[in-house]
């Protein structure tokens, strides 16, 4: 973080009371905890494109590059589908969402584009049947809880929250929806992808045996961000530089990694009881996070999972997961593996024209997530999604709290926990936040 950019008061505003959505979150997560892993996963039709139906209007809130994308994705799902409304806290990305849509022959009304903090209530008020949620974590929550109280079907990405204030909302609002008959379906998109779909139904079905362990890694080069330019306040900074601070994205391992770590706890079948580990930074030249994390998640009954994370230049770098069984392995995409290495099973990708395998799914899993989405409304079968990945965004949580600390970290912890990232009041201007690098073994857990 550059010097003299920020007062210094720490950045950890915390929240003496869980209040009503907190104690309902603790109650959804407590029964979680006591699932196993089942065969009786709930596959979606992995349609090609959503069956026609009601016209279905969509409102965009968060108008960045994951925003203009997903708006892209909706709309390439099926037929009768509209992007009618725009929402940012900044106006020029309004407007520059606007330009790219209309390149892509997507006319918003300009009547209908909004800016400023409060602009996704203004969104609301139009006439939509669906919102997506794609602006920094840290508003997920409070923008989900919105969108629901206002009776909307809701598309939002990951992670669900920055943390665990924020987590045990999402849940609270996940049983209203449900209870509404709302479909809410999230960006974790490995779990609408085919080939990751078709594994886990063949390891769920025994084709690895009993799961003994796992590993997950997101490993990768630095990530973009801003320098800050003359007359940003010290809001806009933050919030135009997002991904490098904590209190608006939660970290890489809930910003990317929360991916891996989700598809872990799905392959398994529940969330980890505690966590340990380490990270640091060495790297990094804005924000006040790690370049990188090492945890262990243990799942109980001596099965534990090693997660890595990193984002620094030169290093080897790849991504995936593996779980391991007593008869076999797979890489939880499109392959069992046998003890000895040998192939038990693979996914049949479509081929080309010479008889080869594409190693591409039929549909993209960012267009199928929303197929599936809009599937769901227009059979009236409701699918909520919030709920899990808020879940699994409270492991990578878990681990993060685990790192910054150098404690062990429990589950408990989590569903206790009162830490709430970030500043009370949203405004332009000056922020008196404190942003000191976490150092592990001068911090207590949350």
């Amino acid at each position: 973080m550059e010097k003299n950019q920020l007062s210094r008061r720490n950045f950890l505003e915390r929240s003496a009371l869980i209040g009503a959505a907190g104690l309902a979150g603790i109650s959804a997560l407590n029964s979680c905890s006591k699932k196993s892993k089942s065969v009786d996963y709930a596959f979606p039709p992995l349609l090609d494109k959503a069956p026609d139906g009601v016209k279905i209007r969509a409102g965009l809130v968060g108008c960045g590059n994951r925003g203009t994308g997903a708006a892209l994705n909706f709309l390439a799902a099926g037929n009768d589908l509209e992007l009618v409304a725009l929402a940012d806290v900044f106006e020029d990305k309004v407007w520059d969402c606007h330009s790219k849509l209309e390149k892509q022959k997507v006319e918003v009304p300009k009547g209908n584009c909004f800016w400023g903090f409060d602009a996704y209530k203004k969104l609301l008020d139009v006439d939509l049947d669906l919102v997506i949620l794609a602006t920094p974590p840290h508003f997920r929550a409070e923008q989900f809880d919105a969108a629901i109280q206002a009776k909307k079907n809701v598309f939002m990405e990951k992670p669900a929250t920055v943390d665990p204030v924020g987590a045990r909302r999402i849940i609270a609002t996940s049983k209203k929806a449900e209870s509404m008959g709302l479909t809410v379906i999230t960006g974790t998109q490995r779990r609408h992808q085919r080939d990751y779909l078709e594994t886990y139904r063949q390891v769920a079905s025994g084709a690895i045996g009993e799961i003994t362990s796992a590993k997950a890694w997101w490993l990768q080069s630095h990530v973009w961000f801003r320098t800050r330019e003359e007359g940003w306040s010290d809001m806009e900074y933050m919030i135009r530089n997002w991904n490098n601070f904590c209190w608006l994205c939660g970290d890489h391992i809930l910003d990317t990694h929360v991916h891996n770590i989700d598809v872990v706890n799905w392959f398994i079948g529940k969330h980890p009881e505690n966590a340990i580990g380490f990270g640091g930074r060495v790297r990094r030249l804005t924000g006040d996070q790690y370049d990188f994390f090492s945890i262990d998640f243990d799942y109980g009954n001596g099965v534990c999972s090693h997660s890595m994370s990193r984002q620094i230049d030169g290093c080897a770098n790849t991504l995936g997961e593996m779980v391991m069984g007593t008869d076999g392995y797979t890489n939880c995409k499109n392959t069992i593996f046998n003890p000895d290495g040998t192939v038990k099973w693979q996914y049949g990708y479509p081929k080309n024209k010479d008889g080869k395998s594409t190693g591409i799914v039929e549909v993209s899993p960012y267009v199928q997530e929303h197929i599936d989405l809009v599937t769901a409304i227009r059979t009236n079968k409701p699918v909520v999604e919030a709920e899990r990945t808020a879940i699994s965004t409270l492991t990578a949580i878990m681990g993060r709290t685990a790192a910054y600390t150098g404690q062990k970290v429990t589950w408990e912890d989590m569903m206790n926990s009162t830490e709430r990232l970030g500043p009370e009041v949203y405004e332009m201007g000056p922020v008196d936040m404190e942003f000191p690098v976490p150092l592990p073994g001068t911090q207590h857990k949350a």
